[in-house]
């Protein structure tokens, strides 16, 4: 009797000891990561393919996949259209099973894909889509952003040029979110500085033609004009500013949102004198410099990246980080989210800085302006310093953050 009772205890150890170890072998350390953005249109140079490499890097650098950990990487084509954007997340959401959605320029786009991401409780990495809506007033628990958005870049390029004696603005902008709310901080930054907004005009976008629109800013006498559009829209209204003659008439183009590549297709002899606010340049200092050349040795065009795409960089290693401090994957995107906000963000091209809870990364954004042609010592040498701005003063105070997740 003693016997049995010894060997149905022993067995009955046994079986609490294995369903004690079942969580930790059942651990689930697969990640899915889905990088949504434009690969064929007027941003593809700026994240593009660049993106999916500098999340591959990420992914490399992180050092989990040694750790036992699988994490694969997907990309798509949203083509700037926020319904195919939103299907192609759907797709990767529901079928793929995908846990993060990342970079996803045009702001369109982002804003739908936030919306979707959070009723699947996944998480949103954004780095490429520059509204600040997405950390204010449509702020979720799902998403992040990491490297810049509409108020850095107003409070850097409009604040400074306004300051500088451009008191008088015009407004040249694409037509859609994006531009909409970068006209909207920059109008609020030139009017906290003492400017004033004399007109402006929108465009569709990817525009080639921008001749009409070029005009009204001519005719309307402004001291600036100010470019409220991105990648292909940039280069084209600042080609075709310069056959108008409009800077050698004697205004300046405010560049609000320029990106190397931008310089790089434009060349410095168009592009030299424009101001414009970053967060991020290749050659800010040893350690920037070290990872862009890196980075170039696996871009598919052999690129310097852009400021989206060192951004996205750094977000997936945060994110990786917060999965590496939950232990597994827990399938749960606000849980991930709250993770990345708890534990210290720090990497080798932003350094430290707090990611606050309305999701906006603390970091500095630097004012630069384009070198002319002879003060470029080689390729890809296309900036000069003017001014840093610290990390408090490039993102809203939370203190007037309409984002509801900023208790005050």
């Amino acid at each position: 009797m003693k016997t049995r009772l010894a060997r149905n205890s022993a067995a009955l150890i046994a079986l609490a000891g294995f369903s004690l170890a079942g969580p930790a072998i059942a651990q689930d350390k697969n990640i899915k990561i889905g990088v949504l953005n434009d690969m064929s249109s007027l941003y593809a140079d700026i994240g593009g393919p660049n993106s999916v490499a500098a999340v591959k890097m990420a992914v490399e650098d992180s050092g989990l996949k040694a750790k036992g950990w699988n994490i694969e990487v997907l990309s798509g084509d949203h083509q700037n259209k926020p319904d195919i954007g939103v299907n192609i997340a759907r797709q990767w959401l529901d079928a793929e099973k995908i846990d993060a959605i990342a970079d996803t320029p045009n702001s369109g786009v982002a804003l739908a894909v936030s919306n979707l991401v959070k009723e699947k409780n996944a998480v949103h990495l954004n780095s490429g889509a520059a509204t600040a809506d997405l950390t204010g007033k449509a702020c979720t628990p799902n998403t992040v952003s990491f490297t810049y958005d509409t108020y850095m870049l107003a409070n850097g390029t409009g604040k400074a040029l306004t300051k500088a004696g451009g008191d008088t603005w015009f407004f040249l902008t694409v037509d859609y979110a994006f531009g909409h709310a970068l006209e909207r901080d920059t109008a609020s930054a030139v009017t906290a500085a003492g400017g004033k907004v004399v007109g402006g005009v929108k465009h569709p976008l990817n525009t080639s033609d921008f001749s009409s629109f070029l005009l009204q800013a001519q005719s309307s006498k402004a001291k600036v004009i100010g470019l409220s559009n991105a990648g292909g829209d940039t280069t084209n209204s600042i080609k075709q500013a310069a056959e108008f003659g409009i800077v050698a008439g004697g205004q300046k183009l405010a560049a609000l949102l320029l990106f190397i590549n931008d310089v790089h297709a434009l060349g410095l002899k168009t592009a030299q004198g424009l101001t414009f606010t970053e967060s991020f340049y290749w050659d800010l200092n040893d350690k920037t410099r070290e990872w862009s050349k890196r980075f170039q040795k696996v871009s598919p065009k052999g690129a310097m990246p852009s400021m989206t795409v060192a951004g996205l960089y750094a977000e997936i290693l945060h994110y990786l980080k917060a999965m590496e401090a939950l232990g597994s994957n827990p399938r749960d995107g606000a849980k991930v989210v709250a993770k990345m906000k708890e534990i210290p963000t720090d990497d080798p091209l932003f350094g430290k800085g707090p990611l606050r809870a309305d999701g906006r990364r603390l970091i500095p954004a630097y004012l630069f302006e384009v070198k002319k042609p002879e003060e470029s010592k080689g390729p890809w040498d296309y900036y000069k310093l003017i001014a840093t701005i610290a990390p408090e003063d490039a993102a809203k105070p939370l203190s007037a953050s309409d984002c509801p997740l900023v208790k005050k």
